[in-house]
């Protein structure tokens, strides 16, 4: 046989149930209502705060060349320097049919899907049948190195 519920347990039971969600956070010893703030964790004399780590380098600069650029099709983006020192980024997916563009050669970004070609310089159109630019990416140059973000 099934216990049977008094009614007086389900008044102790609901009493006890109202009281729990009445109480307050915080009210153990402050009687705030909002959470306590969280201290930032000390650092000791001659230590720095941790930073988020670096991005991985994606190439040398010296991988780029002055006129051309390189696709990183892992990573689905091309780099280009139009001209010396001048690091570009772009998504290498082609804004036609979406296939991952293949070369970088003649001042064009190429993909060998039907032909579209993208200029090194801004990415925008330069033949086939591709409607818009390649969309641009960013990337950091920090001395010799190149990396996204």
């Amino acid at each position: 046989m099934k216990p049977v519920a008094t009614r007086r347990s389900v008044l102790v039971a609901g009493a006890a149930a109202l009281a729990a969600g009445c109480s307050k956070y915080g009210d153990e010893g402050g009687g705030g209502d909002t959470p306590p703030e969280a201290s930032p964790t000390p650092t000791a004399p001659g230590e720095s705060a941790q930073q988020p780590p670096a991005a991985a380098a994606l190439a040398k600069t010296s991988d780029i060349p002055v006129g051309g650029g390189k696709v990183f099709a892992d990573k689905k983006v091309v780099v280009t320097q139009p001209v010396q020192g001048d690091f570009k980024a772009f998504s290498a997916v082609c804004t036609h049919q979406g296939c991952t563009v293949e070369s970088v050669s003649g001042g064009t970004i190429n993909c060998p899907c039907h032909g579209s070609k993208y200029r090194i310089a801004d990415a925008t159109v330069a033949g086939g049948p591709a409607p818009r630019p390649l969309p641009p990416r960013k990337i950091t140059v920090s001395g010799k190195s190149i990396s996204l973000g």
